[in-house]
Order: C-alpha cells, then structure tokens, then sequence
C-alpha cells in the first residue's frame, strides 16, 4: 500500500516535496516512480529510481528541475520538485514495481501498485 502526501498550491517558482510512505517488508526490492495526470490528460511519467537505488530517470520537462529519492529505512520515497510551472498543475501519484532488470520504468502499465494522488497546483 501506497499513500503519497506533500501536495499543496505553490507559486511559479515555487518548491515543493512530495513523499510517499509504503507499507511492507520488501520496499528495498521494488522500483518507484512518480506519475502524474493533468485534467483531460493522460497519465504520465515523471520520475523513477530503481530498485538498488543507484539509478534514476526523469522526463524531459522535469530533468534539471525535479529530484527523486528514496529512504528504505522508512519505506518512504520523495520527488523535490523545484523551480515550479503553472505546466506541472497535476495530481501527482507514486507507484512501485517489482525490480526487474528490463523494466519499462516509463510505462504506467509496469508498475504494478499505487498511491491515491497528491495534486499540485503552480499558480503563475
């Protein structure tokens, strides 16, 4: 189970954290990613890093921008989401996958568990 929080409205250039807190032994070996869906939109990806922690990938509009973290110790993953737009508007789910070598981690369809949404609005 996945409950993400940190949510809020912001100012265009503005900053904001995100966490997602996950329940379950075996939070190390899952992948994690941040998707998020505008109204009329759909899903898509945002941010995820691995399984082993060490590998992390972003989509354009947020590279440079945004940072995705993890803690195993608390379960918990994060998306610091700096130098904000009106564009990243969205609510924003985490989601997590069992690590796996050949994991499309930008494909809603890969992961197979998630969070309830957080929404973000930058106002401009």
């Amino acid at each position: 189970q996945l409950q993400a929080s940190g949510g809020g409205l912001v100012q265009a250039g503005g900053s904001l954290r995100l966490s997602c807190a996950a329940s379950g032994r075996t939070f190390s070996s899952y992948s994690l990613g941040w998707f998020r869906q505008a109204p009329g939109k759909e899903r898509e990806f945002v941010a995820a890093i691995m399984w082993n922690g060490y590998s992390t990938y972003y989509a354009d509009s947020v590279k440079g921008r945004f940072t995705i973290s993890r803690d195993n110790a608390q379960n918990t993953v994060y998306l610091q989401m700096n130098s904000l737009k009106p564009e990243d508007t969205a609510n924003y789910y985490c989601a997590a996958a069992p690590g796996r070598i050949n994991l499309r981690w930008y494909l809603v369809q890969e992961y197979d568990y998630w969070g309830q949404g957080t929404q973000v609005t930058v106002s401009s």
